[in-house]
């Protein structure tokens, strides 16, 4: 209980300090590389948040990857206050719901946990039914994944746990909170 209580209080200031300072990093310009996708763009806001080799499941790396370097379209793009200040509850929505509909048939990844916890501290509350229901699922999955995590050494489990308890504490889904 002491850690998921300093997960919610830590997430707590996060979402303070985005809303203390969005409308600063909302007229940043951004790098004429960012592009982002119209709010309904489904697949381009899985390539922009995952990048092109997880959303078209290629090998996590190859030969080539180390000239990558920032190659943000083959990577995704990291959640960058100056992208996620800029998007409107219904853009927050639509984006969490097609990171969740992904990971509902595909494997967590630390870029799929930086834009889902990205976007859980700019949801804004009180949430809308949609958005209960989607936070939820969120949950349920991170908890279907744990169970099938093979080994507690597994670099996926803080991330998981993590989820878990933003969903069931910060956001008040108490059924679905680890009762340690």
């Amino acid at each position: 209980m002491k850690w998921q209580r300093l997960q919610v209080s830590t997430f707590s200031d996060v979402r303070q300090s985005i809303n203390k300072h969005r409308k600063h990093w909302s007229t940043q310009a951004l790098d004429d590389n960012v592009l982002m996708p119209k709010m309904t763009d489904e697949e381009g806001w899985l390539k922009f948040c995952l990048g092109e080799k997880v959303f078209l499941n290629s090998p996590a790396c190859d030969a080539g990857d180390k000239y990558l370097g920032l190659d943000y379209v083959k990577m995704g793009f990291p959640p960058f206050l100056s992208i996620v200040s800029r998007l409107n509850q219904a853009t927050v929505s639509a984006v969490l719901e097609f990171l969740i509909n992904w990971f509902e048939e595909r494997e967590f990844t630390p870029r799929l946990g930086q834009w889902l916890y990205a976007l859980l501290a700019c949801l804004e509350k009180p949430l809308l039914p949609e958005a209960h229901s989607l936070i939820r699922q969120l949950a349920r999955r991170c908890a279907e994944v744990r169970v099938s995590l093979e080994s507690l050494e597994d670099q996926r489990l803080s991330a998981l746990n993590l989820m878990i308890c933003l969903v069931a504490r910060y956001f008040e889904q108490n059924d679905l909170a680890d009762q340690e």
